[in-house]
């Protein structure tokens, strides 16, 4: 790399930092909009993030930088990891500069001013009052698609998946969908049919005190592996990651009646926040230093929600310590555990649903997405669409917009093309697992201690560490042998749902 190549690449690696910082300061309102913000902050805190957006897009999209990547690119550097990061800044200035300034800052108005409605408008279970905000978002999203189509070469909605998940579009999900949902007609069924067969699990017996609820997530996030020196636990309507690598913000929401929806969510999050405070702290405010993407960061939560605390050896260790915490009720036991936190069943909530019919819930909201940045399907007519795929894939209809269309903040806030990520990550979860069990034999042995370290620390240098430096496919690949296998995760719900 010759010297004004590599001044280039400094000045690119100086930007870089300084747009991540805004960033995250925009991820910090974004996450005290959720948990802290009283309602009447909403419409100056949607000015403050569309503004840093703004400027983040100005950053990124100035004169100057297109000359730093052609000086760069012209003689580029000699590492990998330079290599990689140079190469993620082209493709973050391409998006970039599809897009204009003024539409940026309009998302992200629009975005800001929509999820606040959404919230009303859920606890009302009414969609009419959201409507017309979401079809400004909806607008937008088009706009923001057809803007990246036409740079970028692919389809609109590819383009808004891509965003998420580099590499990935909707014709390689689409096939994958479909053999679930093929493979779902028949185990689905099946898997209610030996649960029926079996004594139903004994429920434990509210309530159980938020306080308490919160004190046994907090312990056990902290016994995952999660350091409160650099996290936090609060509470929102929708559970979710935010902050930044060093100061990481998980939340989740309580049910007095139903204890195991905060604790499986708090575990859920708790995967998502180590895989970022285990991304590669030298390349920090990087490209390539941040998470290879929402289908590589749903595979860390669901490996750790799923395929770790719902495990027979995990809830061997878990049982106990209910009992120290709600009393002594008969179905804290390891077993019971396993057949109540592991039951089947068809559910309208996307959130709560067991990963045998987690996947519908995404393949219908794949579907649905497709059709509004498509056109092909109007704001006004989702409730009934949306009525009629649940049907349709799960046989049950929705009783209202709450337990239907109003559920999921994503669309409100303007993630289209993000929900396949989900079930990516729950096929890449389960595929990582049994390369893990292959490699470490002790596995089951350290859950049952409550001990994750095992499979963290197994995790950290194949997929935390190497931050962007490989997408979702190579990771895969180096760290289980194969790219990405759906029938892994098959495999894994029919030892665990269709045996006996």
């Amino acid at each position: 790399m010759n010297a004004m190549a590599e001044s280039a690449y400094a000045l690119l690696q100086a930007r870089a930092a300084r747009i991540a910082t805004l960033g995250e300061a925009s991820a910090m309102l974004g996450w005290d909009s959720s948990a802290m913000m009283p309602p009447g902050g909403a419409a100056s805190r949607g000015d403050q993030i569309a503004v840093l957006y703004g400027l983040m897009h100005e950053l990124g999209t100035a004169p100057e930088v297109a000359d730093w990547l052609d000086r760069a690119e012209a003689a580029p550097p000699e590492g990998a990891w330079d290599r990689a990061n140079l190469a993620l800044m082209r493709r973050g200035h391409t998006r970039a500069t599809a897009v204009d300034a003024s539409l940026v800052e309009a998302t992200a108005r629009a975005n800001s001013a929509c999820e606040k409605v959404w919230r009303e408008a859920r606890a009302l279970s009414d969609f009419a009052m959201v409507a017309d905000s979401l079809a400004e978002v909806v607008r937008l999203a088009r706009e923001n698609a057809a803007a990246l189509s036409a740079r970028l070469g692919m389809s609109p909605y590819d383009a808004l998946m891509d965003g998420y998940q580099h590499g990935i579009t909707a014709s390689d999900v689409a096939p994958v969908f479909a053999q679930y949902e093929t493979f779902l007609e028949r185990a689905l069924p099946r898997a209610l049919e030996l649960q029926a067969a079996r004594p139903a699990p004994l429920k434990p017996t509210g309530p159980f005190a938020v306080a308490t609820q919160e004190e046994l997530c907090r312990r056990l996030s902290a016994a995952a592996g999660l350091d409160y020196d650099h996290a936090r636990l609060d509470r929102s309507v929708h559970p979710f990651c935010g902050g930044t690598r060093t100061d990481v913000r998980i939340t989740t929401r309580y049910d007095e009646a139903d204890f195991a929806q905060a604790l499986m969510g708090v575990m859920h999050e708790t995967g998502h926040a180590l895989y970022e405070r285990g991304l590669p702290e030298a390349w920090a405010r990087q490209p390539v230093g941040e998470a290879a993407g929402m289908g590589v960061h749903e595979s860390q939560s669901l490996i750790i929600e799923m395929q770790a605390c719902r495990s027979d050896a995990y809830l061997t260790w878990l049982a106990p310590i209910l009992r120290q915490s709600f009393g002594n009720d008969p179905a804290f036991v390891p077993a019971n555990l396993g057949a109540l936190w592991r039951r089947v069943s068809r559910g309208f909530i996307r959130v709560d649903a067991d990963e045998m019919t987690y996947p519908a819930h995404v393949i219908l909201r794949f579907r649905l997405e497709q059709a509004l940045i498509s056109g092909d399907l109007a704001v006004a007519d989702l409730p009934g669409a949306w009525n009629d795929g649940m049907q349709a894939l799960l046989g049950i209809t929705p009783p209202n917009d709450a337990k239907g269309c109003l559920q999921d903040i994503h669309w409100y806030d303007g993630a289209f093309g993000y929900f396949p990520s989900y079930t990516l990550g729950a096929m890449g979860a389960a595929q990582l697992m049994g390369a893990a069990r292959r490699e470490l034999p002790g596995l089951d042995g350290e859950l049952a201690l409550g001990n994750l370290g095992a499979l963290t620390g197994w995790l950290r240098p194949r997929i935390h560490n190497k931050g962007s430096l490989l997408g979702y496919n190579d990771l895969l690949l180096a760290a289980t042998g194969k790219t990405l296998d759906p029938t892994d995760f098959q495999n894994h719900l029919v030892s665990r749902y269709l045996a006996g």
